[in-house]
């Protein structure tokens, strides 16, 4: 599918979680086979000659198109998870939130140094929580060889907190 088809499958939700935003909600999308698999189908053509060694997905929508990315690039997916939901010893960063704080952790032994990651989540809003991932990454001392996303509002640039690194976007308003 082309993006402008792929585009119908993101649903526009006014006034979500609060009046004045506009929600694009990937639930149709990823509710239609065809539509799912065009998306990670190509992901995987973008990455497959990039000697990717491991996908890095954010929980929880990242995780949704990380783990079938992984598959078919055939390497293996490291998680990206909410404090507290893994259970071996684990680093951890913070990050700014609109209103607070967030904290984001991954097992200590998810990568081993130099490895060649593509990071994934659905969404590009603000960098904060990406950017947050970015910065787990230096502690592995791993290449970031791109950072992708389903979706991007290019208008909050949040690609520019992703600085240096190369983003992509399948589909950006």
């Amino acid at each position: 599918m082309t993006v402008q088809e792929l585009q119908r499958y993101i649903r526009n939700v006014p006034d979500f979680p609060k009046p004045g935003i506009l929600f694009r909600d990937i639930t149709p999308l990823i509710q239609d086979g065809a539509a799912f698999r065009s998306v990670i189908d190509q992901l995987a053509q973008r990455y497959a000659s990039k000697a990717i060694q491991s996908v890095v997905a954010i929980e929880s929508r990242g995780l949704i198109f990380g783990a079938p990315l992984a598959d078919r690039l055939g390497v293996g997916l490291v998680l990206v998870r909410k404090a507290g939901k893994l259970p071996s010893k684990t680093i951890r960063k913070t990050y700014s939130l609109e209103y607070g704080e967030g904290v984001l952790e991954a097992h200590d032994d998810s990568l081993a140094a130099g490895s060649r990651v593509v990071l994934i989540d659905d969404l590009l809003a603000t960098g904060g929580t990406m950017g947050a991932v970015v910065q787990m990454m230096d502690h592995f001392k791993a290449v970031i060889v791109e950072v992708a996303f389903v979706v991007e509002l290019a208008g909050l640039q949040g690609r520019t907190r992703l600085t240096p690194h190369s983003v992509f976007s399948l589909i950006a308003y």
